[in-house]
């Protein structure tokens, strides 16, 4: 990328504080000011004894999914703490929704990694052809507590036996009034990285901070996204994708084209 395509742009990022200085840094790179508010919390669980009671017996499962870089950084460190010297189990493969979760598990020295080549979403992995017929294999999915059921839900209609491991807990932040920025340092555009993360900005803001919601360009991962996001009256959805990379190459092909 040549030049400053996003010079005196003021974007506002919602990712998870954990989360956001890769797409930070891409917009900084690009001439861009990242304003961060994150529009969900990361806080550790309080109570350890279901997570290990999976992490007691991980032997047992054919399959590991990790739905986020979040979850795998979680995961990874109450397991070493939990199970210690013990060895990881040879037969275990490990699965990643995302590219970010890919690397965060490479990262931690895994080199074969299950991953949807090209779209990154629940959706993607169970169209690879190791997700097509788990029949009676064992799943564990590592996740915050709570979310979407939609990938257990279809991996136990195709026959897999699924159990949840909650590694952390997902909160959302103390209500505020507004976004950053008033008439002096208007916002450009705004963010999301999910849809639960574009419900808790909308219920997060006053009506001051809808109407910028409302009338702000709005970039959102999934065409999912987009729908709850117009539902929700917003005027000016982009789709970028879920990566730091396709998000950044929205922004500044959007933003190329207004000049």
């Amino acid at each position: 990328m040549t030049g400053q395509p996003l010079a005196g742009r003021r974007i506002v990022v919602t990712r998870p504080r954990e989360q956001a200085e890769g797409l930070a840094a891409r917009i900084r790179d690009a001439g861009g000011e990242p304003v961060l508010v994150p529009a969900m919390e990361i806080r550790d669980l309080t109570d350890l004894g279901a997570f290990h009671a999976i992490a007691d017996r991980l032997e047992e499962f054919d399959c590991a999914i990790f739905v986020s870089r979040i979850a795998v950084r979680k995961a990874m460190e109450l397991l070493r703490a939990r199970r210690g010297s013990r060895p990881w189990p040879a037969a275990l493969r490990l699965a990643a929704i995302g590219r970010g979760s890919q690397r965060a598990l490479q990262e931690e020295g895994v080199t074969a990694v299950l991953a949807p080549p090209g779209q990154a979403d629940s959706e993607a992995l169970l169209a690879m052809p190791e997700f097509a017929q788990p029949a009676d294999r064992r799943i564990v999915i590592f996740r915050g507590r709570g979310g979407r059921e939609a990938l257990r839900a279809t991996l136990v209609a195709r026959g897999a036996r699924v159990e949840y491991s909650e590694c952390y807990v997902r909160a959302q932040p103390e209500p505020r009034e507004t976004l950053p920025g008033g008439a002096a340092a208007a916002i450009d555009a705004i963010t999301i990285s999910s849809g639960e993360g574009l419900a808790n900005l909308h219920a997060m803001l006053g009506e001051r901070g809808r109407e910028q919601l409302r009338d702000t360009a709005l970039f959102v991962p999934h065409a999912r996204v987009a729908g709850e996001a117009a539902a929700l009256g917003a005027r000016k959805v982009t789709i970028a994708g879920p990566g730091d990379a396709e998000m950044l190459s929205a922004l500044v092909a959007y933003f190329g084209s207004a000049k």
